[in-house]
């Protein structure tokens, strides 16, 4: 008897652990997976989340639209028509004064009362959010700069400088205003094409990784690992 209760243990033991491998065999198969930059968090969580990435991700239509609305807009005024920002906005309140000046004399003649102006302001909450987003964003880049001008990556010194210099080429053919809508504008495609096409995309960008590693291990094997490093090494060690 007490053999037949160890085979039935025996038994037992091994399909619980088939099972356990069947159940850890799907999440083994989607840490396999590749995904862009190493993202482990989904499109709306890498974007931040909230709002904003409702917004960039078009989950309202309307609301996406009317921003990328008024980007466009503020380009064309300023881009094409050669607007200066001082003269609009001198223009903007020269056509907002007249306009409540005009409704509050012809209140007063019609109704014998003048209407009640409402009072335009600013909230401070907003607007400290951003600065300190935006000032926790340039401390990290900044960090990052950092990291790389230490020199333990010689791989991310050479993106960096080729990533720079592409950027400097892009700044020589536009201004800044082109430049950030254009930028405003792949905010508003990449994104939200990427998680469609999501899979697609991961899977040409895992080939393209796997040719590029290619390539620069023939770049290190013919000239970084000829360039003299020993002098280097003997000094530090003694």
């Amino acid at each position: 008897m007490e053999k037949i209760s160890e085979k039935f243990n025996e038994g037992d033991s091994s399909s619980s652990d088939t099972d356990d491998e069947k159940k850890s065999s799907p999440s083994s198969l989607k840490a396999k997976v590749y995904r862009i930059f190493g993202r482990e968090k989904p499109v709306h969580k890498v974007l931040g989340g909230g709002k904003p990435a409702d917004v960039f991700l078009w989950r309202n239509k309307k609301i996406s639209g009317g921003v990328l609305g008024v980007a466009t807009a503020i380009w064309v005024l300023f881009e094409l028509l050669e607007y200066n920002l001082l003269t609009l906005v001198c223009l903007g309140l020269i056509l907002g004064l007249a306009g409540l000046f005009l409704w509050s004399n012809a209140s007063t003649f019609i109704h014998k009362s003048r209407p009640h102006i409402p009072e335009v302001h600013i909230p401070e909450e907003p607007v400290l959010q951003f600065a300190s987003a935006l000032c926790s964003e340039i401390n990290r880049a900044f960090g990052i700069l950092r990291d790389i001008a230490s020199g333990k990556d010689l791989k991310k010194f050479l993106c960096a400088i080729a990533g720079l210099w592409i950027l400097s080429i892009v700044g020589s053919c536009c201004n800044f205003l082109t430049l950030f809508y254009i930028v405003f504008v792949l905010l508003h495609t990449v994104p939200v094409l990427y998680e469609k096409y999501e899979d697609k995309v991961d899977d040409f960008a895992e080939k393209a990784m796997i040719e590029i590693k290619k390539q620069y291990a023939v770049f290190d094997a013919k000239v970084l690992s000829k360039i003299p490093r020993g002098a280097l090494k003997d000094k530090k060690k003694a």
